[in-house]
């Protein structure tokens, strides 16, 4: 391929995974403001990311077969014409209850652009550069949405607040919608692909992916014993992927191979995608958390998440200089052995630290992010192939459900564990405080003070000063809960690393002993 044809589409790729990337993240890093535009509270405001979820995290199965059956060149086309009218949508919103219905609509447009932006990046390369440097710098792109979304979202709210947002997302959008009508894919061959049963597998499994997504938003809000809405999304989830299972092993052309997805491998490979989302959640939900917990905004952790960003692409780049086949659980534990030493270097902060006290950390968990996922999605991708072409659709599904539920998992185990610790070291904490202490007495007097001006009332005065020290005791034991949940995060990616260490060894292992064999069988 020509070389400006080439930057072209790498360029349109780049286009593409931000423009989902940031659509998905910009919401989110914003909910506080978001929720000060439409009057809500912080749990409503989430409903936001639950809307958005439920229908993005099982799309990719329709889509895969869409795109068979109807062509690459339709499908790009009207995958992007959808972004861009859900985009439109989003400036008229006004209240909360608009808001949640367009971001709906949102997740189910925005779908399509990760596997465009896969098809787009790997256009370019020839078929034994696909499996490396293309994979690696089509994933690095679609990492690269979270920390762009918080460099650029406290300029984007001063200029317009919420409408803001929704025009960067549009402006890129039809961006987006120019490179994929000039710059057309090469096409795929057409075949009939979609049955009747497959309609009503799809559907039940959307059904149940997308009431599971809201469950994981939204559980550690409203708490996951406390709201029975929680359980009746829960049994309809799996009362509805049960049915699908049933349906699908049943026949003779699956839309899912069941017997396959629930092999040793598979499941073998599914645990590892999933352990790794959850350690991945220290960068994710636990800076971000943390700072959110210590008072800081956006502006204020921007140079971090431009750590992180520079990090991500370094990894990316390193990646597809390094990955050949058999590498990938050599990469796999420098990945793990560094989310370990970033996630430990966390686990000391206190109620001083600040994002530059976090950037050397971060950036090591960035690097290694990024490194994890290509060689996964490599090898995964080369076992299917060996099985045959119908396996890809299902390994598809295992990566990208693992990805998707699995990043909405790793955040909701992070935050339940962070909100139980912080309960328990502030019980500690205030047991030992009264206000016959002398050194206590002292404090609440020290901070009454700061209302001398303002109160004449000394009881008052009082009352104000105990709140505050209240407030400091919750900040020390959200700080001392975070610091918990990065010392089990450490100790997950060690577990892994172990793991991984012995399962290499076991192979090499067996394959000395089957050189022996071999020779005398011979």
């Amino acid at each position: 391929m020509p070389w400006p044809r080439a930057a072209a589409c790498m360029t349109a790729s780049l286009l593409l995974a931000l423009t989902q990337g940031l659509g998905m993240n910009l919401v989110t890093a914003n909910l506080t403001q978001v929720q000060g535009a439409f009057g809500a509270t912080s749990v409503e405001a989430t409903w936001l990311v639950a809307a958005y979820m439920a229908p993005n995290v099982s799309l990719a199965l329709a889509l895969i077969k869409l795109r068979t059956q109807y062509g690459l060149r339709n499908f790009a086309e009207l995958s992007i014409l959808g972004f861009v009218f859900a985009s439109v949508l989003n400036l008229f919103v006004g209240d909360l209850h608009s808001a949640v219905a367009v971001r709906f609509m949102s997740g189910i447009a925005a779908a399509p652009m990760s596997s465009l932006g896969f098809l787009y990046m790997l256009e370019p390369f020839p078929p034994q550069r696909k499996l490396n440097v293309g994979l690696s710098l089509a994933l690095t792109n679609i990492s690269l949405g979270a920390p762009l979304a918080r460099i650029i979202s406290p300029a984007l709210l001063d200029l317009g607040g919420w409408h803001a947002l929704a025009m960067l997302e549009l402006g890129l959008a039809l961006v987006a919608f120019a490179f994929v009508f000039l710059l057309p894919l090469a096409p795929i061959p057409h075949a009939k692909v979609i049955g009747p049963l497959d309609v009503v597998s799809y559907l039940l499994v959307a059904i149940g992916f997308g009431a599971a997504a809201i469950v994981l938003v939204l559980g550690k809000l409203y708490w996951w014993l406390e709201a029975p809405f929680l359980g009746v999304l829960l049994v309809l989830a799996v009362a509805s992927v049960t049915v699908a299972a049933i349906i699908e092993l049943g026949r003779k052309n699956p839309l899912l191979d069941i017997r396959w997805l629930v092999s040793p491998p598979v499941v073998h490979f599914m645990a590892a995608l999933l352990l790794f989302r959850i350690v991945l959640s220290e960068q994710t939900s636990g800076a971000s958390g943390l700072f959110q917990a210590l008072g800081l905004t956006n502006d204020q952790t921007r140079g971090l998440y431009v750590v992180i960003l520079a990090a991500t692409i370094a990894g990316g780049l390193a990646c597809a200089a390094v990955m050949k086949v058999g590498r990938e659980p050599k990469i796999h534990l420098v990945a793990l052995a560094l989310i370990a030493v970033g996630a430990f270097m966390d686990s000391r902060a206190t109620s001083l630290t600040r994002p530059e006290n976090m950037y050397l950390s971060q950036a090591i968990i960035a690097f290694a992010g990024a490194l994890f996922l290509p060689p996964a999605l490599s090898s995964g991708l080369m076992s299917a192939l060996k099985k045959g072409p119908n396996y890809i659709l299902s390994f598809v599904i295992v990566f990208l459900t693992t990805q998707s539920l699995g990043g909405l998992l790793g955040a909701a185990v992070f935050g339940t564990f962070v909100t139980i610790r912080e309960k328990f070291h502030s019980s500690l904490l205030v047991e030992h405080v009264a206000l016959t202490d002398p050194l206590v007495a002292a404090r609440v007097g020290q901070l009454s003070g700061a209302y001398a001006r303002v109160l004449t009332d000394p009881v008052l005065r009082s009352a104000e000063g105990t709140a505050l020290l209240a407030q400091q005791a919750t900040r020390e034991a959200n700080v001392l809960a975070y610091n918990d949940a990065f010392l089990v995060i450490a100790a997950l990616a060690l577990f892994a690393f172990a793991a991984l260490l012995v399962h290499m060894g076991a192979d090499a292992l067996r394959a000395r002993l089957r050189g022996p064999l071999a020779t005398a069988s011979a």
